[in-house]
């Protein structure tokens, strides 16, 4: 967070893919030619894909394991590589313009709550369709990939393209950005006491209550 402390507002772009997001290293090692040819500050969590036998992805321990030790020189300055973020504390901060994500609910709902558009990079299921509404219903974010006929998973996406929606969203995309933040003063209002959400839910509670009685 002393990283992002330092920088300007909105200058930086987070790239997190939820608690199971984990890339085989030919595809991180076209994330990283695509970031550093975008010359655009980020913070980017990197993991590991689950060993044999495990579910859940693990943590590298050497970068220069995976990476050229070229990206990792030229990089320096204006990124850093994580195993884990503490994602709404990132998505909170006044330095991170954009968010490449995989989607996810509470991902997607963090990001608009803190008024941070989106790069769609959807996986699988529900993201998938959360990443068409985001893109085509609502513009609220840029498409990285979004191929709503098969999973997203087995796509290879190539550096020219990463570099093309990272550019475009950190030097373009005032526009995207400006309707997240409105997004995000809407979900705030409708938490107030007598915002929509609040009053469903006290009628949620006295239904409830009154079927239990």
């Amino acid at each position: 967070m002393k990283w992002l402390d330092d920088q300007h507002e909105n200058s930086v772009v987070f790239l997190c893919f939820g608690s199971q997001g984990a890339f085989r290293e030919e595809q991180l090692k076209e994330i990283a030619i695509g970031l550093e040819r975008s010359g655009q500050l980020f913070l980017w969590a990197v993991r590991k894909p689950p060993s044999p036998g495990e579910i859940m992805p693990g943590y590298y321990t050497r970068y220069d394991e995976i990476f050229p030790a070229e990206f990792l020189e030229k990089t320096k300055n204006i990124g850093r590589l994580c195993g884990w973020a503490p994602q709404v504390e990132v998505l909170a901060h006044r330095a991170v313009g954009a968010f490449v994500s995989h989607c996810g609910w509470n991902s997607t709902l963090e990001s608009l709550w803190y008024g941070v558009p989106i790069i769609t990079w959807p996986y699988y299921g529900e993201q998938q369709i959360n990443a068409f509404q985001l893109v085509k219903d609502l513009g609220l974010a840029v498409e990285l990939t979004l191929d709503f006929r098969r999973d997203c998973s087995t796509d290879f996406v190539k550096a020219e393209d990463i570099t093309k929606a990272v550019k475009y969203m950190m030097e373009q995309g005032s526009e995207y950005r400006d309707k997240a933040k409105a997004t995000g003063e809407i979900a705030k209002q409708v938490l107030l006491e007598g915002g929509s959400s609040y009053v469903a839910f006290g009628r949620l509670i006295e239904q409830w209550l009154g079927n239990k009685l």
